[in-house]
């Protein structure tokens, strides 16, 4: 059983989102993927040198599958993927998108002992990161937006890493959904430090996603206005029925 965090939107964009325990999933996943995962995702496991990653890897991938067949009529094996063109240059490694998926749109993300998995109806991107060391937060601030830096440098140091990782999951949740990825320069976009995201871009809803301690997260969709009915379930992914 998965630990899953559900985001609905107001209609007309369905949104949800699954949080992905590797350290609960990850074996029941490891067994499973090599029935269930294509070519690519099995080298890019394989390649993983530490156990844990391996874990976090084959659960959230194998869960993007079995989510992704439910909501096609697919076996989580049948489900392919491609990428759109890039948004900064053009070449064929943009956002990835589901192969005949019509409206379905979806963003994985993994770090740590979690893999953070959102579907939609419209281009949606998340990103979850674990807390980093002090001096880490410290390089991370000055790729931000100039107001974000400015944010992190009135904080107390013992405050600053959760707050750049804050800051940092939300630019790469709307990068990612914008297909824009990190050829978009990261200081352009202002969306806070602090507890709740300070600011929306043009068209966009970007909200954190609770996670465990030493964790943050964030989710983007290109809807102007989300409202917020979040809530926690259990279940959700069951990677036993997976075949």
């Amino acid at each position: 059983m998965i630990r899953t965090t559900l985001l609905p939107a107001s209609p007309p964009v369905p949104l949800s989102v699954w949080l992905v325990d590797g350290r609960r999933a990850g074996g029941r996943a490891l067994r499973l993927a090599p029935g269930l995962l294509d070519g690519g995702q099995l080298e890019r496991l394989a390649a993983l040198r530490h156990a844990a990653d391996r874990w976090t890897y084959a659960a959230g991938h194998v869960a993007l599958r079995r989510l992704l067949g439910a909501r096609l009529g697919l076996a989580p094996q049948a489900v392919r993927f491609t990428r759109r063109p890039c948004a900064g240059c053009g070449g064929p490694h943009g956002r990835p998108e589901v192969a005949g998926g019509g409206d379905v749109r979806f963003s994985l993300s993994h770090s740590g002992d979690f893999a953070l998995i959102a579907i939609a109806t419209e281009p949606v991107g998340v990103d979850i990161e674990r807390v980093p060391a002090a001096e880490t937060a410290d390089s991370v601030s000055e790729v931000l937006h100039p107001y974000e830096a400015a944010e992190l440098a009135a904080l107390p140091a013992d405050l600053r890493p959760a707050a750049v990782t804050r800051a940092w999951t939300r630019k790469e949740a709307y990068l990612k959904g914008t297909g824009a990825g990190l050829s978009r320069s990261t200081t352009l976009d202002y969306l806070g430090t602090g507890p709740t995201p300070g600011a929306h871009p043009q068209d966009w809803t970007v909200r954190d996603v609770s996670v465990p301690d030493g964790y943050a997260a964030a989710v983007a969709v290109a809807v102007a206005a989300v409202e917020d009915r979040s809530r926690t379930a259990r279940g959700g992914v069951h990677l036993a029925s997976a075949r």
